[in-house]
């Protein structure tokens, strides 16, 4: 009984797609990318997002508010921005691109080819949206830490740092990868089920069966 089979590779490949989307499409609009906290005033943290600006304090709660201008927002928050947006929708577009490729699924069931170009292409898809995660992630990654070592800063000034919206991001865009490959995947063992029965049928087979048949019957 084979466990794994070219249907069960194609549903992981779809639940593991779908989960980094939802990651993804969090980590968008969570405004945890990066925290601050001051040494001078411990009650209050400071949390910045692709959209917002948050204050944290125990006796009022969380106050949000938005970015007053989009071109006075730092570089890598503008780019930021629209990876992530391309993120979402191309795995969006990923999941509603396999729907027609999946086994089971009663749409183009006696065309194998675009049901293959299907998965090829959603494949694809999902590789693009997990790039388009992992590339704005690390670069305010990169650009945080920059700012937290910068030598010409004061030393009692406040330094931002990690956010929990930056370590979802990196599991939403590896999961959109690890769901592209196991599309991948998928359509390279649908490939196999289908070249196994015409190489056991053919001619030199068929032969070769023949005659070991007569030589077990002498």
């Amino acid at each position: 009984m084979v466990l794994l089979t070219t249907k069960i590779m194609q549903r992981t490949a779809v639940f593991v797609t779908f989960g980094g989307l939802v990651t993804s499409l969090i980590t968008t609009f969570l405004p945890l990318w990066k925290t601050m906290n001051s040494d001078l005033n411990e009650v209050e943290n400071w949390y910045s997002g692709l959209w917002h600006m948050c204050l944290y304090t125990e006796e009022v709660g969380f106050q949000c508010k938005a970015y007053d201008s989009l071109l006075g927002l730092p570089v890598d928050l503008q780019i930021s921005r629209v990876l992530m947006l391309v993120s979402v929708c191309t795995g969006g577009l990923a999941l509603l691109v396999a729907v027609p490729g999946l086994d089971g699924v009663h749409v183009c069931l006696d065309r194998c080819g675009e049901r293959r170009r299907f998965l090829i292409l959603c494949g694809v898809l999902s590789w693009v949206s997990g790039l388009s995660t992992l590339a704005p992630v690390s670069i305010v990654a990169y650009t945080t830490v920059v700012e937290f070592w910068d030598k010409g800063l004061p030393d009692v000034m406040p330094r931002w740092e990690y956010g929990e919206a930056m370590f979802s991001g990196w599991f939403g865009g590896l999961a959109l990868l690890t769901g592209g490959t196991l599309f991948f995947v998928a359509v390279c063992m649908a490939d196999y089920d289908l070249r196994t029965p015409s190489v056991t049928n053919s001619p030199h087979v068929m032969h070769r069966a023949q005659q070991y048949r007569k030589t077990e019957v002498l």
